[in-house]
């Protein structure tokens, strides 16, 4: 089934503990976009670069099944850049430098052959540039999925508490979740931030997990324990377009099939951190995406004694 993706196509430069890059292939809608393409082929991706963005880069994704159509390139501008440095935990950083470039003004135009698209990623943007797109599409998509951060709770949560009003699955961190609702309790935090709006919460805990949330229904799904771990850079939008890439492909979104692509989001997301930027990502085959499927699941697979 068809679907949007919506978010950053950009440069980023990052130093962990374990080396550095120059600048390298990143954004949001990049890590999705790549992610999803393992399970479905019928990509739009919305978003806009300069004319500085590489086109090989570009070429790769189309080779992916990702369409171009609202993608705007600016002649003569630069594209979205990002750098910065992770500490020894891996679970904070400093950024560095954020050169918005042509995202300062970006206004997405959905193609309309996709404003009738079965599913929709809002990846991390602004909530106005969010609720933009939401209101071009011309039917109501089977589900909505929204990614947001606690930058955008700091100064523009009144923009973003009307988007949430408008999607069907919110997906954030814990730190997130405890500042949008103000609960340190996830479960109390998720019948707050489920109140405002979203049916599904997928609340992301990093090297301990992820949680989906649904009614009074909870599912936890552990992290994979890995050798090497070099940068957690695009984890949670590789996790976002393994998931909802994994939906789209069957078009189910029951709480059961929700479950199985929490676990294939974050078998992607697994990868994506054993290497610097998307290099993780790239190359991959179904045959391994399906054995690392079954790591997740030998990892709480048990019979109980009675």
């Amino acid at each position: 089934m068809s679907l949007v993706v919506v978010g950053t196509v950009a440069f980023d430069a990052i130093e962990t503990p374990f080396g550095k890059t120059d600048k390298i292939i990143g954004g949001a809608a990049t890590y999705i976009s790549l992610a999803a393409s393992y399970f479905t082929s019928d990509i739009d991706l919305v978003s806009v670069v300069g004319s500085d963005f590489p086109e090989e880069s570009l070429e790769h994704l189309r080779s992916r099944g990702v369409k171009m159509g609202g993608l705007q390139i600016k002649e003569g501008e630069k594209s979205f850049f990002w750098s910065g440095r992770y500490h020894n935990d891996m679970n904070t950083r400093d950024t560095l430098v954020t050169e918005l470039n042509v995202l300062e003004h970006f206004d997405p135009v959905l193609p309309d052959s996709c404003k009738d698209a079965d599913f929709v990623m809002l990846g991390n943007l602004t909530p106005a540039v969010q609720m933009r797109v939401i209101e071009q599409l011309t039917a109501q998509p089977k589900l909505i999925v929204l990614d947001t951060m606690n930058f955008w709770m700091d100064i523009a949560l009144d923009d973003l508490i009307k988007v949430i009003a408008k999607i069907d699955l919110l997906t954030i961190n814990d730190e997130e979740a405890r500042q949008l609702s103000g609960e340190y309790s996830l479960v109390k935090a998720a019948k707050k931030i489920m109140k405002m709006g979203p049916k599904y919460l997928v609340i992301k805990k990093g090297e301990h997990g992820a949680l989906l949330f649904y009614g009074d229904k909870l599912f936890y799904c552990p992290a994979l324990p890995l050798e090497e771990v070099f940068d957690p850079t695009g984890a949670g939008d590789t996790f976002a377009g393994g998931f909802i890439g994994f939906l789209a492909s069957s078009g189910d979104i029951s709480f059961e099939n929700m479950k199985r692509a929490v676990i294939y989001g974050s078998a992607m997301a697994s990868f994506c951190v054993e290497k610097f930027g998307t290099e993780a990502i790239i190359g991959r085959d179904r045959e391994e995406i399906n054995a690392r499927v079954h790591a997740f699941a030998d990892l709480v697979q048990f019979t109980p004694d009675s």
